[in-house]
């Protein structure tokens, strides 16, 4: 029999916002529902085999690296439940690309792990949470998914290719010329290519031995930050950011990842000190195509933020 039990897990986010008038899709508290009230909210979820719990009640834009090791280390001990379809996890917008990208890099999910979100409050007028947390459970429940997915407006995209591209309008993600796993059609889903399916970063071992000996808090997280390109950029902020210590630098260049010559110096100054630095695109879309022989190092298609994890999970394994 297909297993069709579902957990919701929690972290916050606008989907879990509450705001002091109906008509306000911006000044609201984001987090301050919690799991069970979001599920409360879709009358086609009563009654279903579902469970919640609340990890969190961030606003994604202050989401930090213990939070992804406990929502890490909480998947880890659900996707070792067999009676589980899969699980939902309910998060804010701003930072959903950055966990996806982490999750998809670090955990093993030989059944779907789904994130959702919402542009609106759940006090809107009409709010888009629940229909997107309804069609999460629905992607969940799908025989022969797996891995870490997006369900947002009618979507399912890919956690590894999600960035978000939009501020404020509802259909506010993009995978770029990639496109969508599936589409959400009067409750069924209509697949147009396979699950998302990777080798797992180097630095998931170490995250998984840590969460077994109980040392996760402990991990040496190092210091990697996003530095812009831009008309009139010089490398004082490279030249900070070394002084502080970093490990690791992301240079959102301009275009196809071009760089400000004299933030091109700076970096070249990090990289003789010892500290890793490589280039994005500071544009949403496209990423970086092809390497010039003198060009600083890339991780081609991903965004800064994405690069950024993959940055910090290079010198996670190293360590």
């Amino acid at each position: 029999m297909q297993a069709s039990r579902v957990v919701i897990v929690g972290t916050g986010g606008t989907i879990a916002g509450v705001a002091g008038r109906a008509d306000d899709l911006v000044d609201y508290r984001a987090g301050t529902l919690d799991a069970a009230d979001l599920v409360a909210a879709v009358p086609t979820l009563a009654g279903q085999p579902l469970e919640t719990e609340t990890l969190a009640r961030l606003d994604s834009s202050d989401m930090d690296h213990a939070t992804w090791l406990a929502l890490h280390a909480r998947l880890v001990a659900l996707m070792q439940r067999a009676e589980l379809a899969g699980v939902v996890v309910t998060h804010g917008t701003d930072t959903l690309e950055e966990t996806a990208y982490f999750l998809h890099r670090t955990l093993a999910a030989p059944r779907p792990v789904v994130l959702t979100a919402a542009m609106r409050p759940a006090t809107a007028l009409s709010p888009d949470g629940p229909r997107n947390l309804a069609d999460a459970v629905a992607v969940a429940r799908t025989p022969g998914a797996g891995g870490v997915v997006v369900a947002f407006g009618g979507r399912v995209l890919a956690g590894h290719e999600v960035r978000k591209v939009h501020g404020f309008a509802l259909d506010a993600f993009s995978t770029g010329d990639a496109g969508p796993i599936a589409v959400s059609e009067q409750g069924a889903l209509r697949l147009l290519r396979g699950w998302p399916q990777a080798p797992l970063h180097a630095a998931a071992t170490r995250l998984s031995a840590a969460h077994a000996a109980g040392a996760a808090a402990a991990l040496p997280w190092p210091r990697v930050d996003i530095v812009t390109s831009h008309a009139g950029a010089d490398g004082r902020v490279i030249d900070a950011l070394l002084a502080a210590g970093a490990q690791g630098i992301v240079v959102a260049g301009t275009g196809n990842g071009s760089v400000h010559a004299a933030l091109d110096a700076a970096a070249r100054r990090a990289l003789a000190a010892g500290v890793r630095v490589v280039r994005a695109s500071r544009c949403q879309l496209g990423g970086v195509v092809g390497e010039r022989a003198d060009a600083l190092p890339s991780y081609g298609v991903l965004t800064a933020a994405q690069a950024r994890v993959e940055l910090l999970l290079d010198l996670l394994a190293a360590a």
